[in-house]
């Protein structure tokens, strides 16, 4: 499937970045402009700007479902916490100005189903190619004394917990993001991170035998061609998802779901609630003296209930004094 290039993001990018365009080789933002967008973030910063989820909270969310990170992004807003209500219902997982419908994109090849993809939006641009920009950008390249603007220019940038996030708009013959060399450098250098490329890859044969989460439209044995890097750490645009510079990458066998870090403490802290609240339904289903509708969701039995409350309470204290 092709995506188009977002004329209003990118609109909205071109127009923030003018007053920076002058000192940069290609369209980036300012620690000052992605602080300003990115305000809500509650964490430390990377020297850029880029919002730094903090590593122990992103191992935590390796134990979310998908269905817990979409009930907390579609119920953002909407309060503190679900509680013991049925899955998906109940209240939201802290605040963020709105609900959050416009952060799952599917419809890619899963290199490994079964490896839980997390880490930190690392954003990536190309559009195709055109004579007068290309030579534009790489006379400011070669002014600086830089290289020319390869797919390994932003490559080279990634650090440990990043998930390369690349909008190729979709495209397959040239569009192939890496071949297997470097996705190899790409795990070494991201510790696993991942790579999330609405585009191609290639040399399937060869990266299916490395461990690294990989989310991609199709594979194709050509090189990548007739594009132009023209953004890093910039909105992007995912299929139907705008993705900003350190966004919480979630992937499962499904999709993608790319989380604002203001919103990662409450989804998390909830997801603990949710894993303990279906660890006593099965408690109760095990004992065999109950109908479904007398444990699933919230108990109407107030004694039930009370048991409920008072093994949440014992549970939630075990799990996050060891956090």
């Amino acid at each position: 499937m092709i995506h188009r290039a977002s004329l209003a993001i990118g609109a909205c990018v071109v127009a923030m970045l003018a007053p920076a365009l002058s000192h940069a080789q290609l369209f980036t933002l300012t620690k000052e402009q992605l602080t300003e967008l990115t305000a809500q973030n509650p964490f430390e910063r990377f020297a850029d700007g880029r919002p730094k989820i903090p590593d122990a909270l992103m191992e935590r969310a390796r134990g979310m479902s998908a269905e817990e990170v979409w009930a907390g992004l579609n119920q953002a807003g909407g309060g503190a916490g679900r509680g013991a209500g049925a899955r998906g219902g109940g209240a939201g997982a802290g605040g963020g100005g709105g609900q959050y419908r416009n952060q799952y994109e599917d419809g890619f090849q899963v290199l490994h189903p079964k490896l839980k993809l997390i880490g930190r939006a690392f954003t990536v641009q190309f559009m195709p190619a055109r004579p007068d920009l290309d030579s534009a950008l790489a006379a400011q390249q070669q002014a600086k004394g830089l290289g020319r603007l390869y797919n390994q220019y932003a490559i080279d940038m990634l650090q440990p917990g990043d998930v390369l996030v690349v909008d190729l708009f979709g495209k397959v013959d040239g569009g192939t993001l890496v071949g297997d060399n470097l996705f190899y450098y790409i795990m070494k250098t991201t510790k696993t991170g991942g790579i999330v490329v609405d585009g191609a890859v290639r040399d399937l044969e060869g990266i299916s035998e490395m461990e690294m989460p990989a989310y991609f439209r199709k594979t194709h044995p050509s090189a990548i061609a007739n594009v132009t890097l023209t953004g890093i750490n910039i909105p992007v645009r995912i299929g139907n998802v705008t993705v900003m510079p350190g966004d919480l990458v979630v992937g499962d066998p499904e999709g993608v779901y790319f989380v604002p870090p203001h919103l990662v403490q409450g989804i998390v802290d909830n997801a603990d609630v949710v894993h303990i609240h279906d660890e006593w339904t099965r408690k109760k289903f095990d004992e065999g003296k109950y109908k479904s509708s007398d444990i699933y969701g919230s108990p109407k039995d107030p004694a039930l209930q009370k048991e409920y409350q008072d093994y949440l309470a014992k549970r939630l204290a075990e799990i996050r004094n060891k956090k």
